[in-house]
């Protein structure tokens, strides 16, 4: 898929991008490239092609899902300087 020089600008000026006259034959041509790449990977026949979930074929283990801690924030709010209804409470700092 080619691209013209007056896409390119019009794409960067959307992107508030500076492209220097003397660089924009090789962004024009660099981007039908990656285009023209981009059309040949949709080309191709996909229908019985599994997903890959891990390219060395391993397995994820999985720890249990056990809680480990024990819930302490009957203590942290016991020493925090203001808490109200279970929420600490701090000054306000927007005006």
């Amino acid at each position: 898929m080619a691209i013209s020089k007056a896409e390119v600008v019009k794409v960067a000026h959307l992107a508030r991008l500076a492209i220097p006259e003397d660089r924009l034959e090789g962004y024009t041509h660099t981007i039908s490239d990656i285009l023209d790449l981009v059309a040949q990977m949709n080309a191709v026949n996909t229908d019985d092609v599994l997903p890959l979930l891990n390219p060395l074929d391993a397995t994820q283990l999985l720890r249990a899902d056990e809680v480990t801690e024990t819930n302490l924030r009957e203590l942290y709010q016991s020493v925090a300087p203001r808490v109200e209804d279970g929420l600490y409470l701090v000054p306000k700092v927007i005006e």
